[in-house]
């Protein structure tokens, strides 16, 4: 499901808590209502206001964290793409297959991971490409010191690729919280139930609370859209590993 269903559902879910305490509002004995009461509740909503709004911070905070990391580490690896590239290059001739294999091999991520620059990109699991281009470097047979080091440094490079690979694709797998967010939803929801239950009916309310509702799916969605780095509105642009194809085999 898309984080802008969800994201919908949210905002049902919040919104609808103002339409059922002006509801209960209506429903409900007038000693209910009163201002004793009003401040008893007041007490108990903040409590939960507060929790909320803490809890809320934290996943928006969490998820950007999630979100930058795969960043960093997409422009991390597509340096090292370069960098490989160049030393094969030093090595001589030689290296030309894993030079061509290595050119091959960034080009079939970028179409795994955005297929098209659409926006529900296949994820990038790392296949057999980077563990035969490892095999290729492998297979060189130097000459002399220079390219014994310079394969050494290559051999190492191909595994620092393939190791952040395989952490992209497993931070990738990553959960949302998702029980952790129907709580803090349901939370908003009594808050916002809270409100339509002491708040008058008239138009200035009812657009304030509609665009605190709306405020709050908002945090939400960030939240889904960033714990989904590869695809939906907010994906990680494609730019660093497509420059590094640009620079590579020159």
């Amino acid at each position: 499901m898309s984080s802008i269903v969800l994201s919908l559902g949210v905002f049902v879910c919040v919104f609808g808590g103002v339409l059922l305490g002006m509801f209960l509002r209506t429903a409900l004995p007038e000693h209910h209502v009163s201002a004793d009461s009003k401040g008893a509740v007041n007490l108990g909503i903040g409590m939960i206001g507060t929790m909320a709004a803490l809890v809320l911070g934290l996943l928006v905070a969490a998820a950007w964290t999630f979100y930058s990391s795969q960043k960093d580490e997409l422009t991390l690896v597509s340096a090292k793409f370069v960098m490989l590239d160049r030393l094969l290059a030093h090595y001589g001739p030689e290296a030309k297959d894993s030079r061509t294999m290595l050119r091959g091999d960034v080009n079939a991520l970028l179409e795994r991971m955005w297929p098209g620059e659409r926006s529900s990109p296949a994820r990038g699991v790392p296949r057999t490409g980077a563990e035969g281009l490892y095999d290729g470097i492998q297979e060189l047979s130097p000459q002399n010191d220079t390219q014994r080091s310079i394969k050494a440094a290559a051999l190492g490079a191909a595994m620092e690729i393939g190791n952040t690979r395989w952490l992209m694709y497993e931070q990738e797998s990553f959960p949302v919280p998702k029980k952790l967010l129907i709580v803090v939803v349901f939370w908003f929801t009594v808050v916002f139930a809270s409100f339509g239950l002491h708040a008058p009916r008239n138009t200035t309310v009812m657009v304030t609370l509609f665009l605190c509702a709306l405020s709050v799916t908002g945090a939400i969605f960030l939240i889904l859209e960033l714990y989904d780095p590869f695809g939906g509105l907010m994906h990680i642009s494609s730019a660093p590993l497509r420059s590094a194809l640009a620079q590579l085999g020159r």
